[in-house]
């Protein structure tokens, strides 16, 4: 028997539906697509039934949950929208140190609900970014030194397949679906429940920063980049180079997730590296440091971006990182901002094939991007931002996949290629071809399955 909307536990919306365009708004204001109808989900069985109808209707299925993917794919256009976004529950067990959370939270409502008992898991550094893409992708954050990725810390994933069918994907259960979605993208379902491992990290922190002149600033990358290859687990070394009042800033520093008084020994060897123009050393709580990058983050804004893994950071790519694909250090209101985080420490000690994330050797993740409001500037700004990726290309060793453009996947020689090694990338077709062969779900970081 067909699906039909009756069905249906949750709303559907459809053009000039009150609420429809705000479901359809995404963080990136460049994406302005029109989905046939959208299905705002309020349970697995509404998942279900929404891949079903889907199917039946012949639609492109997209999938929102925090609507942060840079390219947009949640909204199909002319296609069917599952908004997973009513589906916002998290459940914490602090006996078990474990987080049971609906596919539809965003990452503040999972660092609230762990917090309360100070308890945390490796999340992303935004708190209205999606628990769901980021997990399904790697999941970076300030914990990912000390506990390892977001994915690393799943211990289930309940997920709605292809076929309508909804299985549990665990280290003993599905286990070839466990570790394609480790990593993998939203290639293999769509994941309804996530129950993530917790872990004893108090509620403090410590943040320091310091600026320099761009164009002193060498010497100043150099010794910070020293230090990190130290550095204890606790702290995530940042560095990021934007345009100041009277010209660029180059601003490094690091973030600490613990005592901040065992933090502050670091923050003495920081200030070896020179004579900054400015200092900042703060001792925000864990949920204030998860949210203060929410304004910068923030929605309303078009958005571009290029990233790579770096595992190395010689002085000529401090010089490249600095410059920002300009031909000199002279600022325009046109040079994307460009940083870098610091990865190893647990990252780095996971076996290499026991998840479908690749580059475990990776030293820093470099990211380019770029926001604005006038469209007239759309060629500008991503011109800008291609620029200053370009400038750290002959250093990059591959690319995180959530970091992934439009544009870069539709290069047939490199796309998803830059995120896994041949050896993942094939085993990952063969999950693909496993539970989703007619490529169902496909609006992502697509792996297509074999023919």
């Amino acid at each position: 028997m067909k699906t039909t909307a009756t069905h249906f536990g949750g709303r559907i919306l459809t053009p000039g539906d009150a609420g429809y365009d705000t479901a359809r708004t995404v963080w990136n204001a460049m994406v302005d697509r029109r989905p046939r109808m959208i299905v705002r989900t309020e349970g697995v069985a509404d998942v279900v039934a929404a891949v079903r109808l889907a199917r039946d209707l012949d639609l492109e299925i997209g999938v929102r949950c925090g609507g942060h993917n840079v390219a947009g794919f949640a909204v199909p256009d002319g296609g069917l929208m599952i908004d997973l976004t009513p589906m916002g529950g998290v459940r914490i067990d602090p006996e078990r140190r474990l987080a049971r959370v609906q596919g539809g939270a965003l990452l503040g409502a999972l660092d609230r609900a762990s917090q309360a008992y100070g308890l945390a898991t490796t999340a992303g550094n935004v708190s209205h970014t999606g628990v769901g893409g980021l997990t399904l992708g790697g999941g970076m954050g300030w914990l990912a030194r000390q506990y390892g990725l977001a994915c690393d810390n799943v211990v289930s994933y309940t997920v709605v397949t292809a076929d309508g069918d909804v299985v549990t994907a665990s280290g003993t259960e599905n286990p070839d679906l466990f570790w394609g979605l480790r990593g993998g993208g939203g290639n293999f379902g769509i994941v309804t429940e996530f129950e993530f491992r917790l872990h004893d990290t108090g509620t403090r922190t410590l943040v320091a920063e310091f600026d320099f002149r761009a164009e002193d600033a060498v010497p100043v990358l150099e010794g910070w980049r020293d230090l990190n290859a130290v550095a204890p687990r606790q702290a995530t070394f940042t560095a990021d180079v934007g345009n100041g009042p009277d010209g660029p800033i180059a601003t490094v520093g690091f973030v600490w997730v613990g005592d901040p008084d065992e933090g502050r020994r670091l923050v003495t060897e920081m200030r070896g590296l020179g004579r900054p123009l400015a200092s900042r050393v703060t001792t925000p709580s864990y949920l204030e440091l998860q949210r203060r990058d929410d304004s910068t983050g923030g929605h309303a804004y078009r958005r571009y971006s290029k990233a790579h893994y770096l595992r190395r950071f010689p002085t000529a790519a401090i010089e490249a990182f600095l410059l920002r694909g300009a031909a000199d250090l002279s600022a325009s209101p046109y040079l994307p901002g460009v940083g870098l985080q610091a990865h190893g420490g647990a990252i780095a000690d996971v076996p290499v094939e026991d998840a479908a994330f690749s580059h475990r050797d990776t030293m820093f993740e470099f990211g380019a991007g770029s926001r604005w409001t006038d469209p007239a500037e759309d060629d500008a700004r991503m011109s800008a931002a291609r620029a200053a990726g370009a400038a750290l290309d002959p250093y990059a060793s591959g690319v995180y996949v959530n970091s992934l453009t439009a544009d870069e996947l539709a290069d047939a020689r490199r796309g998803v290629r830059r995120a896994y090694s041949a050896a993942k990338l094939a085993r990952l077709t063969a999950v693909k071809t496993a539970y989703d062969p007619a490529n169902v779900f496909h609006l992502n970081q697509n792996i297509p399955p074999a023919r």
